[in-house]
C-alpha cells in the first residue's frame, strides 16, 4: 500500500481523506495556505506544508508549490479531493511524469471527460441519451442563433471547460440571447481560461439524478443513484439516496447504460455520471472524474467507504468490489451546512465560531472541519460541514435529520441550519414534489 499520501485540498474533504488513510496506516501530508494554519486538516495530518498565501491561485492551485511539498515530504501519492485541482488534467499529467500516483483517473481521461462537448459526444456514442443542442463549441453569434431556432427556446448556454454554475446562462427568448451569450463566454474565460461555450435545450423542471461508479481495469460497478434536485442557482443544498421518484425498471436501464459507458472508456477510479430526468426520460449531463461532495449518502446506504476504494483502485488498478457486493439498505439524506445568510440572498458569513455542538446518535454522521474557536475565512467555499442521516426508509431519515438539525449549534456566524429545517419540513419536500428549479421559482427561501 502507499506509504504516504499528500492531500491537495482543505476543509472537510481533506479531513475525510486523512481519516480513511489513518485507518489503513498510511501517513498523511496536509497542504495549507497561510490563513489555514489552524485548520482541522492541518491538525489531524502527520505532516503539513504551507504552500502559499490565502489566494487559491497562490496556494491550493499553485502546482509548483504543491510539487515541492510532495518532494519535500517524499509522498508517493496525491489525493485531490474535490474542487481545486481534482479535475485538472495538467496536474495529473505532471504527477504521472514524476512517477507520483494521482488518486483518480488518468490525465487523458480527466481531459476527455472534463471537456463537456467531448463528454457529450462520448456518451452519445456509448448509448446514453443526450440533450438536443450544438454538436460542439459555438463562437459565432449567428450560428448560435440558428441552433436556437432549430431546438427552440428556452436554451441553456454552458461553458465547455467547467461547471458549478459558472459560465451558465438560461435564455428564455431571442431578445436577451446576444447579451447572455457574450456574458457566458466572458464568465467561461474568467473562471476556466477557456471562453468556449455550447448550447443545449433547457429543461425547466427536471430532477437531477446521478450514478456513483467505481471502476478498475477488471470491471466497473455502480453504487446506485443519488437525487440532488434541491438546488438554488445550480448549487446543490440537499442530496438523498435512493431517489424517491424512480422505479426499478428505470434504475436498471440507467445503471446498465452508465456502467457500459464507463467501462468502454477505460475509466479507473471513483466517478459520477450525472443526468437530468424529466417526463420519464434521462439525459446525460456530465461526468465528474472525482469524489463528489454528496458521496456520504451512498456510503451510508451501501456500507462502502468510497475514499478507501479510490485509494485501493489507484494502488492496484482494480476495484475490489463485485456488483453483488453492493446491497443498498434504507435511505440517507445529506444537508450541506454553509456559512451563509439565506435571508440575505445567501450572503457569505465568515467569522469566528464561538460555540459549536455537533449532533450525534444512531446513524448520524457529520463530515466537517470546524470546531469552537475556528475562524471561517471569506477566501474559500462557504460550505463548512455536511450532516448525513440514515434511516430504514425516507420518512425515518427525514425525522432523524430534523432531530439532528435541532441538536446542531453553531454560534458566532450565520449558517444554513435553519434553512434546512424549513426545507425538510416543507410539504413539497415531504411529498417529493420538487425539481431543480423549485427553490428559485417558488421563492421558498
Amino acid at each position: 500500500m502507499f506509504k504516504k499520501i499528500l492531500i491537495a485540498n482543505r476543509g472537510e474533504i481533506a479531513v475525510r481523506v486523512i481519516r480513511a488513510c489513518k485507518e489503513w496506516g498510511i501517513s498523511t501530508v496536509a497542504i495549507h495556505s497561510d490563513v489555514d494554519r489552524d485548520s482541522m486538516h492541518v491538525k489531524l495530518a502527520d505532516e503539513s506544508v504551507c504552500v502559499g498565501p490565502h489566494q487559491p491561485s497562490n496556494s491550493y492551485l499553485n502546482i509548483p508549490a504543491i510539487m515541492s511539498a510532495i518532494e519535500l515530504t517524499n509522498s508517493d501519492a496525491v489525493h485531490p479531493g474535490y474542487g481545486f485541482l481534482s479535475e485538472n488534467f495538467n496536474f495529473a499529467k505532471i504527477l504521472e511524469e514524476n512517477k507520483i500516483k494521482f488518486i483518480g483517473p488518468s490525465s487523458k481521461l480527466i481531459k476527455m471527460m472534463g471537456d463537456k462537448i467531448q463528454a457529450k459526444k462520448i456518451a452519445k456514442e456509448n448509448g446514453l441519451p443526450v440533450i438536443e443542442g450544438s454538436d460542439g463549441g459555438v463562437s459565432d453569434i449567428s450560428q448560435a442563433k440558428d441552433i436556437c431556432k432549430k431546438i427552440g427556446f428556452p436554451v441553456l448556454i454552458k461553458a465547455a471547460g467547467g461547471g458549478g454554475g459558472k459560465g451558465m446562462k438560461i435564455v428564455y427568448d431571442e431578445t436577451k440571447f446576444e447579451e447572455l451569450f457574450l456574458a457566458a463566454k466572458s464568465e467561461a474565460k474568467k473562471f476556466f481560461a477557456n471562453d468556449e461555450v455550447y448550447i443545449e435545450k433547457f429543461f425547466q423542471d427536471p430532477r437531477h439524478i446521478e450514478v456513483q461508479v467505481l471502476s478498475g481495469k477488471n470491471h466497473t460497478v455502480h453504487l446506485h443513484e443519488r437525487d440532488c434536485s434541491i438546488q438554488r442557482r445550480h448549487q446543490k443544498l440537499i442530496e438523498e439516496t435512493p431517489s424517491p421518484i424512480l422505479n426499478n425498471e428505470l434504475r436498471k436501464d440507467l445503471f446498465d447504460k452508465t456502467v457500459n459507458m464507463v467501462s468502454k472508456i477505460g475509466y479507473e477510479g471513483a466517478g459520477t455520471v450525472e443526468f437530468i430526468y424529466e417526463n420519464g426520460k434521462f439525459y446525460f449531463l456530465e461526468m465528474n472524474t472525482r469524489v463528489q461532495v454528496e458521496h456520504p449518502v451512498t456510503e451510508m446506504v451501501t456500507g462502502i467507504d468510497i475514499i478507501k476504494e479510490q485509494i485501493w483502485i489507484a494502488f492496484t488498478g482494480n476495484t475490489a468490489l463485485n456488483q453483488k457486493d453492493v446491497v443498498p439498505r434504507g435511505h440517507a439524506i445529506e444537508c450541506r451546512i454553509n456559512a451563509e445568510d439565506a435571508s440575505k440572498n445567501f450572503q457569505p458569513s465568515p467569522g469566528r465560531i464561538t460555540m459549536c455542538h455537533q449532533p450525534s446518535g444512531f446513524r448520524t454522521r457529520v463530515d466537517g472541519a470546524i470546531y469552537q474557536g475556528y475562524k471561517v475565512t471569506p477566501f474559500y467555499d462557504s460550505m463548512i460541514c455536511k450532516l448525513i442521516c440514515h434511516g430504514r426508509n425516507r420518512e425515518e431519515a427525514i425525522q432523524r435529520m430534523m432531530r439532528s438539525l435541532d441538536e446542531f449549534v453553531i454560534e458566532g456566524i450565520t449558517t444554513t441550519i435553519d434553512l434546512h429545517k424549513k426545507l425538510l419540513s416543507h410539504k413539497k419536500f415531504l411529498e417529493s414534489d420538487f425539481n431543480v428549479s423549485w427553490l428559485d421559482k417558488d421563492k421558498v427561501i
